[in-house]
């Protein structure tokens, strides 16, 4: 006789999850509050959907805090095994120049979707929609919210893929973290990743900065260093030149109430090359100009180094390439978790086995972005989601 299994919420790791779990062994119910699958998904894939990243294994494993805790998942289902699933699917992939991966031209978001949905459709696994989770019975059994009224469900497995609490207008909330902890199941806050990153800037200068982009950058914060590209808002910093380094930027801020971050502003020069080329001075340039030019500066990067150097500093070559080399600013806390793009928090990894099982609640999973696991963005994050989703999948076929 089959055995059920039910899986709470309807993102990435829950389809793919439902999508490969053998349908000869178990019967799958979704059960989703929302009144269609994937709704982050598609928010995600605003402006083009980053299915996953290009890199090879150890540089892919390592963009994760920790980086061990999604190492065997991801062997099992690597971004290769993804890309291969995804075309199997009949959705093509191309690998854009940042080595990030996305759907082909003219593929959008919502066709990815559907092509999932078709596939669960194959499978025979039953959606119930408008089914929002409220907890467990006293006998431990699934008790959601309807809109015709409160039903209880009894399965014999069950998996939990609710998400995090960024994005709440996807209905990814969080509000699940009291009722696990009822359970005696250690869960940590949630806090915003891959957000803005308040800085306090001069009042003066921000009319001239704000939107405007620092490229070909790098970000170091803690001994860790970044490469990408940040666009300046009036409040602070944001972009993926910045994103991951979330989890540095986090850890200074909860021992030390700040945290420093170092920007170079011209990573691909040396501070010897610099000072050499500055000191050539022109007689048909003002000094400014000369920096300009032998430097390749911007009118925002003039601004920023203006609104930290006197003038005297500005005039002195080793000051003003020291500072360009090793810009310092002081970031005061996280954007809002509501418009950031990911969480940290949750489940405490303390509490799962290494097949997601929680120790505490046998015959009870937990996948995706509930979990206390930190991924950039570029992919990683919806990578994550696929690797544990198959690997549970194919955890539970081989169980019965």
């Amino acid at each position: 006789m089959k055995k059920t299994i039910s899986i709470i919420g309807g993102g990435a790791s829950a389809i793919i999850l439902a999508c490969e779990l053998d349908p000869k062994k178990y019967s799958v119910s979704i059960f989703e509050k929302n009144t269609a699958l994937g709704r982050k998904f598609l928010v995600a894939g605003d402006g083009g959907l980053n299915l996953t990243h290009s890199e090879n294994e150890k540089e892919f494993i390592s963009r994760y805090t920790p980086n061990d805790f999604l190492k065997k998942a991801f062997s099992h289902f690597s971004n290769k095994d993804l890309i291969a699933w995804i075309n199997k699917l009949g959705v093509e992939t191309f690998v854009g120049s940042s080595g990030r991966v996305f759907p082909k031209k003219g593929i959008k978001p919502i066709d990815v979707l559907n092509a999932m949905e078709e596939e669960l459709k194959n499978q025979a696994v039953k959606i119930n929609f408008k089914h929002e989770w409220q907890g467990f019975s006293e006998t431990n059994e699934l008790i959601f919210k309807t809109a015709a009224g409160t039903k209880k469900i009894k399965s014999d497995l069950t998996v939990f893929c609710l998400g995090g609490a960024s994005w709440p207008v996807t209905g990814s909330k969080g509000d699940w973290l009291e009722i696990f902890e009822e359970k005696n199941i250690k869960v940590i806050p949630f806090s915003a990743s891959n957000c803005s990153f308040k800085i306090e800037w001069p009042k003066n200068i921000i009319k001239s900065i704000e939107g405007k982009p620092l490229k070909n950058i790098s970000v170091k914060c803690n001994n860790k260093i970044h490469f990408g590209e940040v666009v300046i808002t009036s409040g602070g910093l944001e972009g993926s030149g910045i994103y991951p380094l979330s989890p540095q930027i986090r850890e200074e801020l909860n021992k030390k109430n700040e945290a420093k971050i170092f920007i170079d502003l011209k990573p691909d020069l040396s501070f010897d090359e610099m000072i050499e080329r500055i000191s050539k001075p022109s007689s048909k340039l003002s000094y400014t100009e000369n920096l300009v030019k032998q430097l390749n500066l911007n009118k925002t990067q003039i601004v920023l180094l203006k609104s930290k150097l006197g003038k005297s500093d500005f005039l002195d070559p080793i000051t003003l390439v020291n500072n360009l080399k090793n810009f310092e600013l002081t970031i005061s806390s996280l954007g809002p978790i509501e418009d950031a793009i990911s969480t940290v928090g949750g489940i405490s990894l303390n509490e799962i086995s290494e097949n997601f099982e929680l120790k505490k609640m046998k015959n009870n999973f937990v996948i995706g972005e509930m979990l206390d696991c930190d991924a950039p963005t570029g992919g990683y994050l919806l990578q994550s989601c696929f690797s544990m989703g198959k690997f549970l999948a194919n955890h539970l076929n081989d169980r019965v």
